[in-house]
């Protein structure tokens, strides 16, 4: 199967954000799959030369059997470092060129906080009116171009504007990691509870009643995983760490190391409007490890933990949380439905499923 796959931005290897390694688990998910994939990434100037190379081929003769793109959480036309546009049109004109040539085309919209309010704190009035711009020029291209529409999760469709819903598809993040992790099962035999969160500590990411019951529990333990500059940035609003508390900065092999040595994966979060459609790459993370997951109710996650029985969804409460972790330190609740769950939910959720989807939704 012949693939093209297009983003706005060099591939980066070393990618650490979940908007850098999507792109690279998307296109090994395809090249495992036995793909042949023909790239359109890079800044602007390496995606013109290419479009040019593809055009040729299939003008040529040759045949691609879809295009797979993956946006970037900026506007396409401003994604060089300078933010200037230099080459405006070209992802539009090559798109529109793969669609009247009969290739479908799927694209993966990553977010669409630009529509929120708090959307443009720090820039100009007009740079952020620039942007918005150059975003509605996106989903202009979009309704005319596309096959699907994949989206984090259907929810997030309500807010996509512009758009016919008809082409709306779901693609949330997937896991990479090995299902072969069993030791979760054996954590209710434990005198210490081990809970670990990795991941950002925005405004979206609030664990402020997480940091104040576990405070209250020494037999509990608590591993924060972050980056420095994040954790130094709202460290203030948290209450001072106790010895049970740790907040460590690992990437990679350290922090996989650290959520498998771990009882309970955590995304026991302040519910907010971003929480009712956002679907995290740790969620997925955590699936891989077959990891129980603690979530807050009145979130997509939260719906996903509960419907699937991979963990415990709770209200955003300090007595809730504290009265399940106590359950857990007591050995009075039975984990053994969580750990079957997970067994079976991971497989569902790998790189290769989404590419799967992709594949038949666009080739069928």
């Amino acid at each position: 199967m012949n693939v093209i796959f297009h983003h706005p931005l060099p591939l980066d290897r070393n990618a650490k954000s979940a908007s850098g390694i999507r792109p690279l688990r998307m296109l090994a998910a395809f090249e495992n799959l036995g793909c042949e994939v023909d790239l359109v990434t890079g800044y602007s100037g390496e995606r013109k030369r290419s479009i040019a190379r593809i055009k040729k081929n299939i003008n040529d003769g040759a045949k691609y059997d879809f295009v797979y793109s993956e946006s970037s959480t900026m506007p396409t036309v401003l994604t060089d470092p300078h933010h200037f546009p230099l080459h405006p049109l070209i992802d539009w004109l090559f798109l529109r060129f793969c669609s009247k040539n009969d290739i479908p085309i799927g694209l993966f919209y990553r977010d669409i906080y630009w529509l929120f309010d708090s959307y443009g704190a720090g820039l100009s009035p007009i740079k952020t009116a620039v942007a918005k711009t150059a975003y509605r020029f996106d989903l202009w291209v979009y309704q005319q171009v596309l096959k699907k529409l994949y989206l984090p999760s259907l929810e997030m469709g309500g807010y996509v504007p512009k758009i016919n819903p008809d082409i709306f598809a779901a693609l949330p993040p997937g896991h990479a990691t090995p299902s072969c992790f069993p030791h979760a099962d054996v954590a209710v035999n434990l005198d210490k509870l081990k809970l670990f969160y990795v991941g950002g500590l925005s405004s979206h990411y609030q664990l402020h009643k997480l940091f104040t019951v576990v405070r209250e529990l020494p037999e509990v333990e608590f591993t924060l995983c972050t980056r420095e500059a994040e954790w130094h940035a709202v460290k203030n609003e948290y209450p001072t760490l106790t010895s049970n508390i740790h907040v460590i900065h690992a990437t990679g092999v350290v922090m996989e190391e650290h959520l498998q040595a771990a009882d309970i994966a955590i995304l026991f979060v302040k519910p907010q409007e971003y929480w009712q459609f956002a679907s995290p790459v740790k969620l997925y993370e955590y699936l891989g490890y077959q990891k129980p997951i603690l979530a807050s109710e009145g979130t997509l996650v939260g719906r996903f933990v509960n419907e699937n029985g991979v963990g415990w969804s709770i209200p955003y409460d300090e007595s809730a949380l504290k009265e399940l972790l106590q359950s857990f330190l007591s050995k009075t609740r039975d984990w053994s439905r969580v750990i079957a769950n997970l067994k079976l939910v991971a497989t569902q959720h790998s790189w290769e499923a989404r590419a799967k989807q992709v594949i038949k939704d666009l080739t069928q």
